[in-house]
Parts: C-alpha cells; structure tokens; sequence
C-alpha cells in the first residue's frame, strides 16, 4: 500500500487528442460494444488536476466494466482514464498503462510524467486508469474520520484492544452502504478492467509500468493474461505471496533499517537538531519518546498523541531519503522530545507535523489508504481471531520492539463483513518483466521484491543499491536505472542477466 505517491508527476507538452474509439472487446466470454469518448479532463473550478491534463493535451474518457465479471450482463461501473498520445506517431509501438500503487491511488495524474521519460512517451499513448471504486471511477466512500487504518497496537493487551476498536469501527465504516461492492473490490477485477481497456483501444496488447501495489496489479494481469502483455515494468515490488492485508507483515527489520540510516544523519547534525551525537543516542531519543507516549499521551499543540503513532510517524517517513523528508522528520521529533519532556508550556507541531495529525485524527483530505482498504480485504482472506495478531506481536517483541507491533497489527480486513468473492491469485509463472527496486526499500523490503522476481521466472531484476526510498524509475534521478528502463520499453532490451546500480552514482 502506498502512503504517498511516486513523485516524478510533471507535466507535459500539449498534444492534439480528439474522436471516439469504438472496438469490440470480449469480457467474460461475452463481446460488448464499448465506444470511448475522448473529452476534457476539467470537472470544475476546483479541479487541479484536471486542468493539469488539460493543460498536457491529455484527454480523458470513460469505459463501463462488469461490477461482478461472473454476470456481464449485471450491474456495472464507470472506469475513468486519462491519455497522452504517442509525441511520434510514426514509430508508435502501443499503450503503456501506469499505475502509481496504493491500492486506492489514482492513476490519471501519471500520465504527466510523459516529460520525464520522453523517448517513452514518443513511443507509446500513455494511460492513467484509476482503478475500479477510486478516485474518479465511481469511489466506494469509507465513513472514516482517519485517513488510515495504520496504527501501532502499542505496548500490551490494552493498547492493543484499542487498535481492535478502530478496526472493527473502520470496517463497519466501509461496510455502510457499500456491502454489494466490496466483493468485487480486488486486483483480480482491476486486472480484468485493465484487459476490458485493451480491448476498447483496439490494442493486441498492453504494456505496463507500476510502482508498489501496481506491481502486484501487474503480475496478476500477467497470471491471467499473460499472452495479451507486452512490455512490463514492475517498481519496488510487493511479495506476492503475502500481499493483501497483511501487506507489511515483515517489513519491521526494513524500516529499523532506514531508521538507524537517518539516525546516522541527524546525529551528523546533531548541533542543528540535538537529537543526539552518534547513531546510538539518536535511536536512544526515539526510544524514549515511545516509551512516553506509552506512559501518558502527548499534548502536541491540539491534538493528542499516544502510543499508537510515533512508529507510523516514522514510517511514513522512510518512503524517500532526501534530505527535506529527513529534516522534516528531525523537526517533528523535536516537538516530540519537547512533549515527551514535558515543558511547561504545549509544543506548536511544525506545518508538516500539523497535516499529518489532522489528517491522522480527522480524516481531512483525500486518503489512498481508506480508498484502497476494499481492495486488500477482497484480495486475501484475513484472520478473524484478534489473538492470532496479538500473539503474532508479542512472539516478535523481541526482535522488532518499535516496529512489530505496527507491521503485525490488527487491520479492519480482520472485521470485514462479507468474503472475497475469489481465490487469492497465485503468481508463478515465465513472464517476462523487468523489475526495479532498491535494497533499502522500507515500504516494500527487497526480499519481497527477490520473491515476485522468483514468482516471475522470466524476469530480471535491476537493484539500485545503497538507496533507502521507494520507488527507483524517474525518482530517484539515477541513469543506470532510468537508463536501463528505457531501453527496455522502448527497444525491448531486457538485461542478460540482474544488475545493479549505485545510488548516487
């Protein structure tokens, strides 16, 4: 799941796009007639993102899909999606469908990024879909007032019945209203859109570049449609053998260890920030600021912190390793130390600490994890016996004190009220697909990117070594990444064999 979003949206050269594409496309073994018509992307006044498009020379369209691919003839939904044609019509090769993960990221706004790849963009009409129930395509609305299941179960049996509450009052919160649709939530439907999609554009075949969830989203559409894709590129890839609501199950040694990388970087600057003076000390300060959310909550400004967030504080951090991300998290545990201290007078929250408690005890804003949270529980069967995750922590308290009860915590997908409507996919298959990661990735730890590159036996792999984000292409500004990418989308030149790059270099 994607707390925030690949950054390198940029926006494009504008382009002359019109007309209606009309095509007969076969879905659930049943041929549908499907016409696109291609229009401005501007809802309203408010619409940023609309007007970005618009300002690209994208345009967008809609495509009505099956609610429930079982009945073609049911209930259906809209599908939105956003276009950019190929800069080179002459040498174009296809589509090139993006996603920039989640779940419950929209997916409309990539195909900005045109500018930053444009020997791919001569290539290919780029297509940002937003995924079924998300964003512009018929969102299913969770009642939440948080923007995100995500919390530490905290220190015992108590703190952890809390974290029960708030999944049991999450998953009535998406359940309200919605209980027909959450079934029909998953990746496997996702995928079957993405192929209805094909279809309509008169395309043999689809070419694909996802970042995080979209990586699954990917290999799953290469598990069931294998023949119909192209050139697949799949960035900072998920385990696919543990992917859905248990998605960050074993990701607490990977994020101690992006922890203790910017541990050694606030301690180089411990004048500026005097957190501490060696990586020890500063790890030290973040130990006893959970260990005082643990005995009282925090007054930080309005709002009142406990034990359950400093370590998804942290975590939401260690998605980039820039140096404004690791000041701005240098920042925010200072106003911690301070509460934690207990000054006479209650610390104010920086402006980036402020967003991030309003959006956390509010629900303010648009929120990829509560739009995505249908899709993890319609994509694996979860637990229902909180129990199993409360002994699950404790047996790993030990070796993962910070992060273990975060990662192993209780989801709503625990409370969900209906089941998913099919079998977990299973990815296991010859694909050929190119896969990007870096080795200190916290939000999707590089031994489950090596697992979905051994579940795709016809893979490789390019590792940027030494970097401590997520999300390599176009990010992380790397020409043996970016370099490698390219050649593969644009002349279909896979590595002979796994290669790594050095951050930096």
């Amino acid at each position: 799941m994607r707390i925030r979003r690949i950054t390198a949206i940029v926006a494009a050269g504008a382009l002359t796009i019109g007309g209606v594409l009309t095509a007969t496309v076969a879905s659930a073994g049943v041929a549908e007639q499907q016409s696109v018509n291609w229009h401005g992307c501007l809802t309203g006044p408010a619409d940023e993102l609309g007007a970005a498009l618009d300002d690209a020379g994208a345009q967008c369209g809609e495509v009505t899909v099956p609610v429930d691919y079982s009945r073609p003839h049911g209930r259906t939904t809209t599908v939105a999606m956003a276009r950019v044609k190929a800069t080179d019509p002459a040498r174009r090769r296809g589509v090139l469908m993006l996603n920039p993960g989640g779940p419950g990221d929209s997916g409309m706004g990539m195909v900005l990024a045109g500018e930053r790849m444009p020997e791919v963009a001569a290539r290919y009409d780029l297509i940002g879909m937003d995924p079924r129930f998300v964003g512009r395509s018929s969102p299913i609305e969770c009642r939440w007032e948080t923007n995100t299941f995500l919390r530490s179960a905290g220190p015992n049996r108590g703190t952890f019945n809390e974290s029960v509450a708030l999944a049991k009052e999450l998953a009535a919160g998406c359940a309200q209203g919605n209980l027909d649709l959450l079934p029909h939530a998953s990746t496997r439907n996702t995928a079957r859109d993405m192929d209805l999609i094909r279809g309509v554009l008169g395309e043999r075949k689809l070419s694909y570049l996802g970042y995080s969830y979209g990586t699954y989203l990917g290999a799953v559409y290469l598990q069931m449609f294998g023949s119909r894709a192209d050139r697949v590129v799949l960035d900072s890839a998920v385990d696919p053998d543990i992917f859905g609501p248990g998605l960050f199950s074993r990701n607490a040694a990977a994020i101690q260890a992006a922890l203790e990388h910017w541990a050694a970087w606030a301690a180089d600057r411990n004048d500026e920030y005097g957190l501490g003076a060696t990586v020890g000390e500063v790890l030290a300060t973040v130990d006893r600021i959970n260990s005082a959310t643990a005995r009282r909550p925090l007054k930080i400004g309005t709002y009142t912190v406990d034990s359950h967030v400093l370590p998804y504080l942290l975590f939401v951090h260690f998605y980039d390793d820039l140096v404004e991300d690791y000041a701005d998290l240098a920042e925010q545990l200072r106003v911690f130390d301070a509460a934690a201290g207990g000054e006479p007078t209650t610390p104010t929250p920086t402006p980036s600490l402020e967003a991030f408690l309003s959006g956390l005890f509010t629900g303010v804003g648009y929120a990829a994890d509560r739009a995505g949270t249908a899709v993890l529980c319609a994509d694996r069967v979860a637990s229902r016996d909180p129990g199993t995750y409360f002994r699950d922590i404790q047996a790993h308290r030990a070796d993962e004190p910070l992060f273990g009860p975060l990662t192993r915590n209780i989801t709503p997908c625990a409370f969900w009220p209906v089941r998913p409507a099919e079998a977990t996919t299973t990815i296991r298959n010859n694909a050929s697909a190119l896969i990007v990661g870096a080795d200190g990735d916290a939000a999707t730890p590089y031994p489950g990117q090596q697992a979905m590159h051994q579940a795709l036996a016809g893979s490789r792999m390019v590792t940027l070594r030494g970097r401590f984000a997520h999300g390599q292409y176009l990010a992380a500004e790397n020409e043996c990444v970016d370099g490698t990418v390219n050649r593969y989308l644009v002349d279909g030149v896979l590595p002979i064999r796994d290669t790594d790059c050095v951050a930096g270099a």
